[in-house]
């Protein structure tokens, strides 16, 4: 399946929308790892444990963006936007939307 922020695929056409899909994914962080990339933030660097975990909420969400694209009828998604919160004191979301579509 196609996952693209275009609003088109080159020499595909569109043969069909099948609707707006979303994927979510809500992660929490520990205590433990919040300690660490505490430690990070002030002697400066990338905190690798939020950085993996944003990255696995942000393929979860992709891949249920994918799941209910294909349940919608489509075999691909256009116009795909991620968008990214902080929910809580230690909660990351993530969410994938776009319109489901069927291609040529």
């Amino acid at each position: 399946m196609i996952l693209t922020t275009t609003q088109s695929i080159e020499g595909h056409p569109i043969t069909a929308y099948k609707g707006i899909v979303v994927g979510e994914a809500i992660m929490g962080a520990n205590v433990v790892r919040d300690f660490f990339a505490g430690i990070t933030d002030i002697v400066g660097g990338r905190s690798g444990a939020y950085e993996s975990k944003l990255q696995d909420a942000r393929e979860t969400a992709m891949r249920e963006l994918e799941e209910r694209a294909r349940a919608a009828g489509g075999n691909a998604v256009v116009g795909v936007d991620l968008d990214y919160e902080v929910v809580g004191d230690s909660m990351l979301m993530v969410s994938a939307s776009g319109t489901a579509v069927v291609i040529g």
